[in-house]
């Protein structure tokens, strides 16, 4: 399959948000125990991880991996505030708001070549 550069963004993020779905379902399956919530955890990993290659085969490692991470982290964070009830700091809101920085930088300075 021929990616363009849009299609292996898109493919990208969506990889990203397939994390943020694994890493809050792997909160909620409490160490594996809540076998719905573990099934969710290992099909969206799975689905996340093949996402990220297909996406490889157009980006740069560096910047895919850090967009793909950063997504993640974000919307991690995000949820962990939002569902799990964890700390919401300004020092937190500033980390994060680094992280989309980054991820906008590589986007918008050069993260688009072809690897």
């Amino acid at each position: 399959m021929t990616l363009t550069p849009n299609l292996a963004w898109l493919l990208l993020v969506v990889a990203g948000l397939l994390e943020i779905v694994w890493s809050v379902s792997m909160k909620a399956s409490h160490g594996f125990t809540k076998h719905l919530f573990t099934a969710i955890t290992l099909v969206a990993a799975a689905l996340s991880f093949w996402l990220l290659g297909l996406a490889l085969r157009q980006l740069p490692v560096g910047t895919a991996y850090a967009v793909w991470t950063g997504i993640g982290a974000v919307g991690a964070a995000i949820f962990g505030i939002a569902i799990f009830g964890e700390s919401l700091t300004l020092v937190r809101i500033g980390c994060i708001a680094l992280i989309v920085c980054g991820i906008l930088g590589l986007k918008l300075l050069g993260g688009e070549g072809v690897a």
